[in-house]
């Protein structure tokens, strides 16, 4: 096992400006945006970047709303060839993470060296993951609970001009999914997956990660591919843990395995500060 903190750095359309006072001030495309950042306990350096902010997500009275100015409802942004849709949601998000960029570079490569690539990805959200599997190469099974999650990654891979014999789409509770995959027999060669802590599937299914990851990973054991450049991805958030935790939890069910582990963080663009932004464990066979 390797202990690697996995820094995404800005690129054309995305960098993290400056963080402080529990708020970090990012970059999407040519809009700016202040969002709240519980991990931002310092002060910020650049105060008078804050005032050029396009929208600010605000706490009032328990809810949480978008003071907006001039800002469209949604808009393009990209990293490398895979095109995405950035919108503003009501849970602060944006569809997009910038965390992520380190793995979608490892992704890219992992698939492009295996022939005729089957992938999975588990709670597949707006679909950038997918996208970049599928613009190399892969055949991707995208599943997700949300409908209107499937719906944002089909426009995500459609504007990376990604045909749709590349991505076929999934709504259903992953852990079901998984478990009659496994009964039908199937086999991925590389095995995404970004579980939230709690989650409902689209018949009222509940997802607790306490409760369901231990049965979701004994499946994922079955589904992942036993030949060499088969590769299993996992990502964590909310949930509270660490990435010994995760790596822990992916060694009791892929023995044998070396595994890569850390934190997920963004770095500011001018600045050696970084927002740890979430974690993972990945490895190759």
């Amino acid at each position: 096992m390797e202990n690697i903190n996995l820094t995404a750095e800005p690129w054309k359309d995305y960098e993290l400006i400056d963080s402080g006072d529990n708020k970090k001030l990012e970059r999407y495309g040519k809009y700016v945006i202040t969002r709240p950042e519980t991990q931002a306990l310092w002060k910020p350096l650049n105060p008078d970047a804050w005032k050029k902010c396009d929208a600010e997500f605000k706490w009032a009275e328990g809810k949480g709303n978008w003071q907006k100015n001039n800002l469209p409802e949604s808009w393009e942004m990209s990293w490398q060839n895979i095109r995405f849709i950035c919108q503003l949601t009501s849970f602060k998000h944006t569809g997009v993470f910038p965390e992520q960029s380190p793995n979608w570079q490892w992704l890219a490569e992992k698939v492009l060296k295996i022939k005729e690539p089957k992938i999975l990805n588990l709670f597949g959200y707006t679909g950038i993951a997918s996208a970049v599997a599928a613009e190399n190469g892969g055949k991707v099974t995208h599943v997700d609970a949300s409908k209107q999650s499937n719906v944002w990654a089909k426009k995500n891979a459609e504007l990376s001009g990604i045909e749709e014999v590349g991505i076929r789409y999934i709504l259903d509770d992953s852990l079901k999914f998984s478990e009659r995959e496994v009964r039908r027999g199937s086999v991925y060669d590389g095995i995404i997956l970004d579980p939230p802590a709690f989650g409902r599937g689209p018949k009222g299914e509940v997802w607790k990660i306490e409760e369901q990851f231990p049965r979701l990973m004994e499946t994922l054991e079955k589904l992942l591919s036993k030949k060499l450049g088969s590769f299993f991805l996992l990502n964590g958030y909310a949930a509270g843990y660490s990435p010994q935790s995760f790596l822990q939890a992916t060694e009791s069910y892929f023995p044998k395995i070396k595994a890569e582990f850390g934190e997920l963080r963004i770095k500011e663009s001018d600045s050696e500060r970084f927002i740890p932004s979430g974690i993972y464990v990945r490895f190759v066979r």
